[in-house]
């Protein structure tokens, strides 16, 4: 698996990776001032997923991810939540902040083997189902980088 970042060439790959994970991308989110976007490839010819995450000041925004069905469960996820961290890491970010859907349990559980904790719940936020999402964040160590220990601040089993 390697992970780059995104080049123009990689624009309409990240597009149809995002429509097919039901997770949109207008093409200029992909080249605003604050977008940081890496692709991550299974072979030099296939790109097999996506992270799109904003920095603003000392906060990283994880916008979308998403990795190609067939490619699932390969740990590309994974690896990009990995150069993400890094990333925040390097900035010396205090915290990386996320919302998914309540029921993309697979997200979840990414998130939270990543340190993210659940700390919110905006109800009927995705305007395409009128699904709550689960408000996520990881407060990291500015000096060194490192996730700081969590804990949930609201039940998502309720």
């Amino acid at each position: 698996m390697q992970i780059s970042r995104l080049t123009a060439a990689d624009h309409p790959a990240v597009l149809d990776i995002a429509a097919e994970a039901h997770t949109p991308v207008e093409p200029d989110e992909l080249t605003r001032d604050v977008a940081h976007v890496w692709v991550a490839r299974d072979t030099p010819q296939e790109v097999a997923g996506f992270l799109l995450a904003w920095a603003v000041a000392d906060e990283v925004h994880l916008i979308n991810i998403a990795t190609r069905e067939r490619l699932r469960r390969r740990g590309v996820g994974q690896a990009l939540m990995v150069t993400l961290l890094d990333f925040a890491a390097q900035m010396r970010a205090r915290l990386i902040v996320l919302e998914v859907r309540r029921s993309n349990v697979a997200a979840i559980r990414l998130y939270r083997s990543n340190g993210f904790c659940a700390i919110g719940v905006r109800r009927g936020y995705y305007s395409d189902s009128g699904e709550d999402a689960v408000e996520m964040m990881v407060t990291l160590d500015p000096e060194s980088g490192e996730v700081q220990p969590g804990r949930d601040e609201i039940n998502l089993s309720a």
